[in-house]
């Protein structure tokens, strides 16, 4: 397993898959490397659960840092097709966190919940020693529906057709202007840094989601939200899922403003790089107008990019691609955060 970032697959299948606790019968869908949720049977309902950790950067404003926090944790079970409909957070704070900033953090999920129709079912609220900043407690998300509307992530089918919305490195490129503002400025100047901090509220994939599987009718047969990996990664977790290839041709991607340019400033793949808010889907190709139509309606940029095909792997303009197993935006960001200290002490 990498020192940075989430387990690799061979690290995932040597020593978690094999030790899942009990085997029950209504465990419709468990654990697998790159998927986003499992799936109960619960008296013939289907009940989708995700569990992520709680991610809060105070450097963004607790209020800032909390929307991400929140969509973060829902967005998982929004790739089942099926509305978020409750949530359980345990927030394990560091110490030095205030009441006020602490309040801030709660009323954000407070507002999110209400607009998403969630209710907070239960949780565990607490300071302790050695807790930091970013990673402070864990959460699992929930929706509940019926077994027909859930869009399994091992869904894709040959012959149809591939659809990405606002294409790479999102959260990448959101956290990193916010982030490093000061240090971006000179390299990228004003104007192109502001677009690059409008990507931070793009990082999240849970308006694309259910607004492409109403949209649909039924037409999207598998959805994925880009995050550690970015889009070549996202690509290969789908079509090892469904056990199908995938064809893309990079040029039909979307590319938001801003992306390219902090990626090269930074020194980053944008296509390997973590792009939390960015839906990929595939979709049988009578239901490929009606999800951009509806998608071009919510302001969410989005395009048809390929097609599944027979076999396995991903292939981007012909040439066959690996995950990238490590997502290089944690190295980077250490990279920049040393740089801030450096500039801090001067």
């Amino acid at each position: 397993m990498d020192e940075l970032g989430k387990a690799d697959r061979e690290f995932f299948d040597e020593h978690i898959y094999p030790n899942l606790g009990a085997d029950r019968a209504d465990v419709a869908l468990g654990p697998r490397h790159g998927v986003d949720f499992g799936v109960l049977d619960v008296g013939g309902e289907a009940v989708v659960a995700a569990t992520d950790p709680v991610f809060v950067m105070p450097s963004l404003g607790f209020e800032r840092a909390a929307w991400f926090a929140f969509h973060i944790l829902v967005s998982d079970v929004a790739v089942s097709g099926l509305a978020p409909s409750h949530l359980s957070v345990d927030f394990n704070l560091p110490p030095e966190i205030t009441d006020a900033e602490f309040a801030t953090v709660w009323e954000t999920f407070d507002r999110e919940a209400r607009d998403l129709g969630v209710a907070i079912v239960t949780g565990h609220t607490a300071r302790y020693a050695g807790c930091n900043y970013p990673m402070v407690g864990g959460a699992t998300a929930i929706a509940v529906g019926d077994h027909d509307d859930l869009i399994r992530p091992d869904g894709a089918r040959p012959g149809d057709r591939v659809v990405v919305t606002k294409g790479p490195a999102i959260e990448a490129t959101g956290l990193m202007a916010i982030q490093f503002a000061d240090l971006l400025a000179d390299d990228l100047g004003g104007a192109t840094l502001e677009a690059a901090q409008d990507r931070f509220y793009d990082m999240s994939p849970v308006r694309d989601a259910l607004v492409a599987a109403e949209a649909g009718d039924g037409a999207v047969t598998a959805m994925h939200d880009a995050t550690e990996g970015g889009v070549h990664g996202g690509l290969v977790e789908m079509a090892r899922a469904a056990g199908v290839g995938m064809t893309v041709e990079r040029d039909r991607i979307p590319v938001r403003d801003g992306v390219r340019e902090v990626c090269d400033a930074v020194g980053i793949d944008p296509w390997i790089s973590i792009s939390e808010g960015t839906l990929l889907a595939t979709v049988a190709p009578d239901g490929v107008d009606a999800v951009l139509a509806a998608l071009e309606a919510e302001g969410v940029p989005a395009a048809e990019v390929g097609e599944v095909t027979e076999g396995g792997g991903a292939v981007v303009d012909g040439d066959p691609i690996d995950h990238p197993d490590t997502d290089p935006f944690w190295g980077a960001f250490e990279e920049q955060m040393a740089r801030l200290r450096e500039v801090s002490e001067e």
